[in-house]
């Protein structure tokens, strides 16, 4: 199978990587209405690749927000069904002024391609069309697939629960899989077992009733952006704990012994801090950098914001600030309990002063997959196969909500078999994704598949 596998990939690698190329141009970001058409466009080639591809019953699935594609290729219903996830959405290239170069318009330097949605996910996503159809076109597709790509992952994926609930019999699978995630490097293959869940907060501090002279009320009046900053910077003690009562109540604990495990992951604190650009790190007490980003909670300033920001200078005192404000979470928490703490927290910091509204945006739950299941063994040989080491299993301290709503709706695990790396700049200026990893995903899936089929025998 390997041989007519990797024989195909090879003989199609710059058909590949150009439809990839095609479809990283089209700026599809969920989060700004100004590319609603560019989203929808998306979505059409997303479709006409599919079908492409070999997938039947291909359609695009409206929802109250943008679309959901479906495809499917049913062999036999005796055989098991993987149920394949991903986004054809991406973030806002914001700010554009910080990258080397346009981010709709992918470029390939040093093995990489440069591009906005490169890793997060068009790139991923579309290893498992190629992997689809090289299975299809070699004969070699061992079990039924259904694949579900949306288009609304990066602004939350209200609509997509709601679709999940709608079709659970359109959707019945024995395992999702799912790729939006990543590998500790190139030569050290990693395997996601747990995510952080995710609260999302808007909150806006009014002081008077409009922008004011500095020179004239300064000094008598409560400067909103001063006090929202005193806020936030409450929000957290001297030894990095977040001090929202209750926060932590639910928190599950992670063993010495399971911490003694995560621990054997290679990690240099001195080429992190390299790679990063600073000079120290910073966290909460009593835990490493590695345990910071997955097995504990965080408060994090997404934006701030008030005043004029222009250029040159404005002597003015602002009637408003705003700030975006994301908690990530861990097994035991729950994203719409602690979204109320903060909100009663947050106005109970409030001075006299000020007026306060929270508005909470999206959130989604934490979750944790088996390393024992026939599914993370299948993934796990698949990538010893083709990295020829045994991948390591390793906590992401990112959020993908849809997991929990999977379990709790289809009553199925997930897989998570991503193949990005944490230096992708996903989210940032100058997001990339390498031409390596692209391809090892298009020669590992298939992998996953056989030995995933073979187990359910």
């Amino acid at each position: 199978m390997s041989s007519q596998i990797n024989s195909y990939i090879e003989a199609n690698k710059d058909r590949f990587l150009n439809e990839l190329l095609d479809l990283l141009r089209i700026p599809s970001v969920s989060a700004d209405p100004k590319y609603k058409n560019d989203v929808l466009k998306t979505a059409d080639a997303v479709r006409d690749k599919l079908i492409a591809a070999g997938a039947d019953n291909v359609e695009i699935c409206q929802t109250a927000g943008y679309p959901i594609v479906y495809g499917e290729k049913i062999i036999s219903a005796s055989l098991p069904t993987v149920l394949v996830y991903g986004h054809y959405d991406v973030q806002p290239a914001d700010p554009l002024n910080l990258w080397t170069s346009p981010p709709f318009e992918p470029v390939i330097k040093n093995g990489n391609i440069y591009a906005r949605g490169a890793c997060d996910d068009k790139g991923q996503v579309y290893m498992h069309v190629k992997a689809f159809e090289t299975m299809m076109k070699t004969n070699t597709l061992p079990c039924n697939i259904k694949l579900m790509i949306e288009g609304e992952e990066e602004v939350g994926s209200s609509n997509l629960g709601i679709f999940v609930k709608a079709n659970k019999e359109k959707l019945k699978a024995d395992i999702v899989l799912i790729s939006d995630t990543s590998i500790l490097a190139n030569d050290v293959p990693s395997i996601n077992v747990g995510l952080r869940g995710l609260s999302y907060m808007e909150v806006e501090v009014t002081g008077p009733n409009r922008d004011l002279h500095s020179g004239v009320y300064g000094g008598a009046v409560a400067n909103p952006i001063q006090v929202l900053a005193e806020m936030i910077t409450s929000m957290k003690d001297k030894n990095g704990k977040i001090t929202i009562p209750g926060f932590y109540k639910d928190v599950q604990i992670v063993s010495k012994k399971e911490r003694a495990e995560m621990a054997k992951a290679p990690f240099s604190k001195k080429n992190y801090m390299k790679d990063l650009g600073v000079v120290d790190l910073k966290g909460e007490k009593g835990y490493s950098p590695t345990e910071h980003t997955s097995i504990r909670p965080t408060l994090e300033l997404n934006g701030i914001w008030g005043g004029y920001t222009g250029e040159g200078a404005k002597t003015v005192l602002p009637s408003k600030a705003f700030a975006k404000i994301s908690m990530r979470l861990v097994p035991n928490q729950k994203s719409q309990k602690i979204s109320d703490l903060f909100a009663k927290h947050f106005k109970k910091l409030a001075p006299k002063s000020v007026k306060v509204k929270v508005t909470y945006h999206h959130g989604g739950e934490p979750a944790v997959t088996p390393t024992d299941s026939m599914a993370y063994n299948a993934a796990s040989r698949a990538m010893q196969d083709t990295f020829g080491k045994r991948p390591i299993p390793v906590r992401s301290g990112g959020s993908i909500p849809i997991v929990a709503l999977f379990e709790k709706e289809l009553k199925i695990k997930s897989v998570l078999m991503g193949f990005g790396l944490d230096s992708d700049n996903i989210h940032s200026p100058d997001e990339h994704y390498g031409v390596f990893n692209y391809f090892k995903g298009i020669e590992t899936i298939p992998l996953f598949f056989k030995y995933y089929a073979e187990g359910a025998k």
